[in-house]
């Protein structure tokens, strides 16, 4: 018996510690030099700072270039973001039609930028499809991916700035000429910021005319998919990412406060982690453990339910919007989907909102989705200057 006890004793040991390597193995790796601030006072939002070719993942037939570029943050304190741009080999001398490509949720540490991640341009929907056509591909990492400072997670003036500024930017990079033509795609978090992106256009003139903006399975009413999330792991992860970033972003709210004691250590853990390959499974385990909400309250109301309706999704008035869901989504559930596209229409917004029967919330971008032909389609017209039909659905 005792033999026994020593035996599960020492077995128990080994798992710990394997358990605890894989912890500490599976943290992201701190960004390197690229990412770091210039000596010196930062010039003005969207001045090109760095540069370098990047070849990680790039399709064949593509050219792709890292940046460094200055963005503000929403107290317009000037600050730096990080870019990957794409462009067709064999463009020649003309100019490139834009896609602006904003991503979705990555993590909200610096290390979790997709300019550093094995896949950069996971879940980026009709990739090669898109540099076939003769379009040039802009990848904001956000502000405080791959840069210091805490990422404004589904903050949507952050999200919307550091987009044009990285457009501003990559119209200064040397090898490749950018048309004034820009269509806005965004995935899930991005498709919350193309919205945001969409309906502060007019702020950035110089940075591109806005031809379109498709939103696809995106973060749009926040309130409502909060309030429906915390119940599953995935829900658990993402409400850590948002409370750490808007405990960083807004005074008023202290994630000790907001979060339930017993919550607070797997909430920091998942917030030092990627959602991206096996980094993401030490705080899948992280969710797991946790029995209920980390929330101390309902987070939908008092001040964290009211920045959260602060950062609801809008719809420009100013260019077309194509919106794509899945009506297999868990994530972003289709009924909350259905129900803000209703409220937006009644508002006087006009939609052209497009639903897949079976697709979920990745299928909806992967490859051969029954999404990428409207979308390709929907985005040559937008070039093209070819008036989008108006209309709503019902």
């Amino acid at each position: 018996m005792r033999r026994l006890l020593r035996r599960l004793a020492w077995f128990l040991a080994l798992l710990a510690f394997a358990l605890a390597l894989t912890w500490w193995l599976t943290l992201p790796k701190a960004p390197d030099a690229f990412y770091d601030a210039p000596e010196g006072v930062l010039p003005p939002p969207g001045t090109l700072l760095r540069s370098e070719p990047f070849v990680r993942d790039v399709p064949n037939g593509a050219e792709g270039w890292r940046l460094l570029y200055t963005t503000t943050d929403p107290s317009d304190r000037v600050v730096l973001g990080s870019a990957i741009v794409l462009a067709p080999a064999s463009r020649g001398e003309v100019a490139l039609p834009v896609i602006a490509w904003t991503h979705g949720t990555t993590g909200v540490a610096a290390a979790c930028a997709p300019s550093m991640l094995a896949k950069p341009f996971a879940n980026v929907p009709a990739l090669p499809e898109a540099l076939a056509s003769g379009w040039a591909i802009v990848a904001p990492d956000y502000a405080g991916l791959g840069t210091r400072g805490v990422h404004g997670y589904l903050v949507g003036d952050s999200q919307s700035r550091a987009t044009w500024d990285a457009l501003r930017a990559a119209r200064q990079l040397e090898g490749v000429t950018l048309a004034a033509d820009v269509v806005l795609w965004g995935h899930s978090q991005g498709g919350h910021a193309a919205l945001w992106s969409a309906a502060q256009a007019a702020r950035y003139p110089e940075a591109g005319m806005l031809r379109g903006v498709v939103a696809m399975a995106p973060a749009s009413d926040l309130v409502a998919l909060v309030g429906e999330a915390q119940d599953t792991p995935v829900g658990k992860m993402l409400s850590s990412y948002l409370v750490t970033a808007y405990a960083a972003h807004y005074p008023e709210l202290d994630a000790g406060t907001l979060l339930r004691p017993t919550a607070r250590p797997f909430v920091a853990d998942i917030a030092r982690r990627c959602m991206a390959g096996l980094e993401a499974l030490p705080g899948v385990v992280d969710a797991l453990l946790l029995r209920r909400s980390i929330f101390r309250d309902d987070p939908t109301q008092g001040v964290f339910g009211a920045r959260l309706f602060e950062n609801r999704a809008p719809v420009t008035r100013e260019a077309p919007v194509l919106l794509l869901q899945g009506e297999a989504d868990p994530l972003v559930l289709p009924q909350v989907q259905a129900a803000y596209v209703r409220d937006e229409c009644a508002r006087g917004a006009v939609i052209d909102y497009r639903t897949f029967a079976g697709e979920d919330h990745l299928s909806l971008v992967a490859p051969e989705s029954p999404a990428e032909a409207p979308l390709l389609e929907w985005t040559r017209a937008r070039f093209a200057g070819i008036a989008a039909d108006a209309r709503c659905p019902g």
